[in-house]
C-alpha cells in the first residue's frame, strides 16, 4: 500500500522560503509521477508542480513558476518542495500525489501539510 506523508509545513513571512518533504513508502516508485497540489479555503484544488521520478523531469503550474522547485531522493524515496518568494496566496494546504506516468491523474494522496503565508 503506497503512502505519502506530507512534513515542513508552517507560518512564513511574505518573501520568505519554506521547505515541503514528502515521504514515499509501501512501493517502488519508478515509472511513476510525483505531484504537488495546493487547495486554499475556498477554492479548487490547484497543480503546482511534478516531477518524473526516475529521470526527474519537471513541470510547474504558472503561479509558482521561477519560485517553487521540485526534487526527489530516489535513495531515500523522498520528494521535497522547495518555495521561495513565498506570496500570501500561497497559503493553502500542500498535497503530494503519487501516480504512474503512463496513467491518468494521480492514484496516491497524502493527507496535506498547511502553508500560511502573512503579508
Amino acid at each position: 500500500q503506497v503512502q505519502l506523508v506530507e512534513s515542513g509545513g508552517g507560518l512564513a513571512q511574505a518573501g520568505g522560503s519554506l521547505r515541503l518533504s514528502c515521504a514515499a513508502s509501501g512501493g517502488t516508485f519508478s515509472g511513476y509521477r510525483m505531484g504537488w497540489f495546493r487547495q486554499a479555503p475556498g477554492k479548487e484544488r490547484e497543480f503546482v508542480g511534478t516531477i518524473t521520478w526516475n529521470r526527474g523531469f519537471t513541470g510547474y503550474g504558472d503561479s509558482v513558476k521561477g519560485r517553487f522547485t521540485i526534487s526527489r531522493d530516489t535513495a531515500q524515496n523522498m520528494v521535497y518542495l522547495q518555495m521561495n518568494s513565498l506570496k500570501p496566496e500561497d497559503t493553502a494546504v500542500y498535497y503530494c500525489a503519487a501516480g504512474f506516468i503512463s496513467g491518468q491523474g494521480y492514484a496516491y494522496w497524502g493527507q496535506g501539510t498547511q502553508v500560511t503565508v502573512s503579508s
